[in-house]
């Protein structure tokens, strides 16, 4: 329980950090333009997100210093929130094009998680896993999932779920890697997918220690009704938990495997 609270507070530091600009050491900076270009970036974050202030502001900053790539990743922002995912991909690929090592992990997982592209997001995260092939890759934007398993998610999607397992397994067997809120989860459901319901049971069992929400004991629900055993209680269980709000959330989009109540009830 100690474990999970560290890791509850360190992936809540990392949610709320990755929703702010972060500020840039301006000293850094390779000419007075830049150095100007910069502060006016750093200034800029007191202005609402998207706000006319704020946008214009970052094109004033991106006439003093068009190689400045937060200057249009942050831009970006607000456009992809707004749907508005032409303007937001004209800004984010100059982002990647000045600094992809800065970049790429930022619009693979935007590609996943708002376009569903997610050859296109594979194909960032594998890109950004030469610059870095043996590091660490960071999170998603919503803290929910390494990059690694973010890339697994992607070959779930695409069909490719024995290399989906493969990838999870691997990253959760890595010492270093601290276990999100839903890894054993999607573990188990694409083992569940392929029939293998000893293994996707437990995952399911793992979850259920960590983070135990309504769409694991769906899951645990189905494989039992599978195998002829009672699944009422855990059924009655998993509405419970939707009832009371214990459910995969995101703020923006549909989190990948989610289960809502009519599916739930109609088990």
């Amino acid at each position: 329980m100690e474990k999970f609270q560290k890791y509850y507070l360190s992936l809540l530091i990392l949610v709320v950090y990755s929703n702010l600009q972060s500020q840039v050491n301006c000293n850094v900076m390779q000419s007075d333009d830049c150095k100007k270009a910069c502060e006016i970036y750093n200034y800029l974050e007191k202005y609402d997100q998207g706000s006319k202030d704020s946008q214009e502001g970052f094109d004033k900053a991106i006439v003093l210093c068009p190689d400045f790539s937060n200057l249009y990743m942050e831009k970006s922002v607000p456009y992809l929130k707004r749907g508005d995912f032409i303007s937001w991909k004209i800004l984010i690929d100059k982002a990647v094009e000045l600094d992809p090592a800065r970049h790429l992990g930022y619009r693979g997982w935007c590609k996943y998680q708002f376009l569903r592209d997610y050859k296109g997001a594979v194909a960032d995260i594998e890109a950004l896993e030469k610059i870095y092939p043996t590091g660490y890759l960071g999170y998603s934007q919503n803290g929910d999932y390494e990059l690694h398993i973010a890339k697994a998610l992607c070959y779930s999607a695409l069909g490719q779920k024995e290399k989906a397992i493969s990838l999870i397994e691997n990253q959760l067997a890595k010492k270093d890697h601290n276990v999100g809120f839903y890894d054993h989860y999607q573990l188990g459901v694409t083992y569940f997918e392929l029939g293998r319901y000893d293994k996707a049971l437990e995952n399911f069992e793992k979850q259920s220690k960590q983070n135990d929400f309504a769409e694991n004991i769906y899951f645990k629900s189905k494989v039992a009704k599978i195998r002829n055993k009672d699944y009422l209680d855990l059924k009655k269980m998993a509405l419970t938990r939707y009832d009371e709000g214990r459910t995969m959330k995101d703020g923006y989009t549909h989190h990948f495997n989610k289960v809502y109540r009519t599916q739930i009830e109609e088990l």
